[in-house]
């Protein structure tokens, strides 16, 4: 039997799972990662022979933060200091011997939520709002790259911010006033000194106003049909989070049709679900 392996790559944690044909889920492992990157390795290739069975691998597909080369495979996640610039697809497909396809988190979410999750909207724009904030433009049923494969950065864009707190307001890629910067896990924490569930209506208040801004550029620019939203941040504050954005959203945007605004299907699994869709299919 054909099986079909995902690699959810994360700085704290690895998923590894193995799919059918038909990417029905057959086992899950999950262990936290290596600091050194040959200990990584190694973890991931036990891993992969853990849920396969020693069945035949059809494809591997992965899940990892960015920066990274999509067609050459070559990987250099932020927070992981040890993977620098590293050809993962060569390693992995002389010891598979099978194909293997990667590519940032937030894209390879943005297609198995979008496959999986059976949506059939022309332009389909999937965020994540977790530890950072990152997101995957589908068009057509494939992701969009940009100039030179980037894909756009919607947690990278400056907006006219509210905040109590505006000399805490530092993003991570070094640019000042970023949305990721007010919006993310991290950046709560930084700004209030709390995480998102023990923020009070005045604070939210600010996370609401900020995050409806971001979504106005990005409706008055990129014209999505449907904004999902996806990660912890999302999911812990639920569609009453989600009608407030929305509110806001639609307050400030005059020119464009606003786009729907829905909470993933796929929940927690969007990234590990993507890298079985790429592992099958390819980008």
């Amino acid at each position: 039997m054909k099986q079909y392996i995902a690699l959810d790559i994360g700085g704290t944690k690895f998923m590894v799972a193995s799919f059918t044909e038909n990417l029905l889920e057959i086992k899950r492992v999950k262990y936290n990662t290596p600091e050194d990157f040959n200990e990584g390795i190694d973890l991931l290739n036990k891993m992969i022979f853990e849920v396969s069975n020693k069945d035949r691998i059809g494809g591997i597909g992965v899940a990892i933060g960015g920066p990274l080369d999509a067609v050459r495979g070559i990987v250099s996640p932020l927070h992981q200091r040890q993977w620098r610039n590293i050809p993962l697809k060569d390693i992995m497909e002389e010891k598979w011997g099978c194909p293997f396809y990667v590519d940032v988190d937030t894209n390879v979410a943005a297609l198995g939520e979008y496959h999986l999750g059976t949506y059939d909207h022309e332009k389909f724009l999937y965020i994540t709002l977790s530890t950072g904030m990152g997101g995957g433009y589908i068009i057509d049923g494939k992701v969009y790259r940009g100039f030179n494969g980037n894909h756009p950065e919607v947690g990278h864009q400056t907006i006219n911010f509210r905040c109590k707190y505006p000399e805490k307001v530092q993003c991570e890629c070094g640019s000042p006033d970023c949305i990721e910067a007010l919006v993310s896990g991290n950046a709560i924490k930084r700004i209030y000194g709390k995480p998102a569930e023990e923020l009070n209506d005045d604070e939210w208040s600010e996370v609401i106003y900020n995050l409806g801004q971001g979504l106005r550029n990005i409706a008055t620019i990129m014209t999505p049909d449907i904004i999902v939203f996806g990660g912890g941040i999302a999911f812990g504050a639920g569609e009453p989070f989600l009608q407030k954005i929305e509110a806001e959203m639609k307050r400030q945007l005059t020119l464009v049709k606003p786009p729907l605004l829905a909470l993933s299907k796929l929940g927690y699994d969007t990234a590990i679900a993507g890298a079985a869709y790429i592992a099958k299919n390819g980008f």
